[in-house]
């Protein structure tokens, strides 16, 4: 069973590295529940990949960033498969900015 962090308690070496493979990232994507955080978690990540993919736009709250994190682990055990690049480019896309929130302790 993945362990919960809580992101009052995430450090950066809880964090997979930004050349992870996708083993470790859906370890660390699950250690946040996503639909804990918001009974809309799918919509928030649905409305957030089509913006990225349009603009490069992600959340702003740490919450949002793991909860569509999370998503994305669901969507692609439920797929049944790894991600496709374009999608892994996404993700990256997240850890990065969930890296940021961390290093400024912007944890609300």
């Amino acid at each position: 069973m993945i362990k919960e962090i809580l992101n009052s308690e995430l450090t950066e070496q809880d964090l997979p590295p930004s050349n992870a493979e996708w083993a470790d990232i859906w370890r660390f994507a699950l250690s946040f529940d996503g639909y804990k955080h918001s009974h809309k978690c799918g919509k928030l990540a649905n409305a957030t990949v089509a913006a990225f993919r349009k603009d490069k736009s992600l959340p702003k709250s740490l919450s949002d960033l793991r909860a569509c994190l999370f998503f994305e682990q669901r969507r692609w055990r439920h797929f049944g498969e790894d991600p496709d690049k374009e999608t892994m480019v996404y993700i990256q896309a997240l850890i990065e900015a969930i890296r940021e929130k961390v290093r400024a302790r912007d944890i609300g």
